[in-house]
């Protein structure tokens, strides 16, 4: 059985963001696979501060609740980050665990893990592809897989519209490539396991 996480970098516990990860976790988990929802909302997480320690030691120096997010997302097969859209990119939460990730580089621990993004914009054209490509651009440059929704839709990954809480849940294309999008995340890594 493979695993799938999903990191939910929005500020906002139970969101729009949070609702379509929801969505390609259940989707992974029709397929088999095993899934974890982590919030970010919450948690003691502080930016990176440049001190390289972790290209000595392998390991962040900072204390704080990222460090145990990291492990578990290294310890996953598949790796499924979403993300609002804030001007066109994803959130500061979001940007600090990507940030934070840099000791797993030393031995490229999360390389062949398979990558996919949800992201969720305030209209249709909202920035949700150039937040994808954020995200896709963190997975490639830690060698990882990187997946989007599979047909019928096959785009960048899960794209959402939604302002006011619980928007989501009305958007049908949204909760369509983000369904989609947690099938193909797990189908390959179903077949790379």
């Amino acid at each position: 059985m493979v695993k799938i996480v999903g990191i939910c970098g929005s500020p906002r516990k139970n969101g729009n963001t949070e609702i379509l990860l929801r969505e390609a976790l259940r989707a992974a988990e029709d397929c088999g696979a095993e899934t974890e929802l982590i919030r970010l909302a919450g948690l003691d997480i502080n930016p990176c501060r440049a001190c390289d320690s972790c290209k000595k030691t392998g390991e962040c120096a900072i204390d704080d609740d990222l460090n145990d997010v990291i492990e578990r997302a290294a310890s996953a097969d598949g790796i499924i980050i979403g993300s609002p859209v804030y001007f066109g990119s994803v959130t500061a939460q979001t940007k600090m665990f990507m940030d934070r990730t840099r000791p797993l580089r030393s031995g490229f621990r999360l390389s062949d893990k398979v990558g996919g993004a949800v992201t969720v914009g305030g209209s249709r054209n909202g920035g949700q592809e150039t937040a994808c490509n954020d995200i896709h651009n963190f997975f490639l440059i830690h060698e990882a897989v990187v997946v989007g929704d599979t047909a019928p839709t096959a785009h960048y990954g899960g794209t959402g519209v939604g302002g006011a809480r619980g928007d989501t849940e009305k958007d049908a294309q949204g909760l369509e490539t983000a369904g989609n999008l947690g099938r193909k995340v797990a189908s390959v890594a179903m077949k790379m396991k």
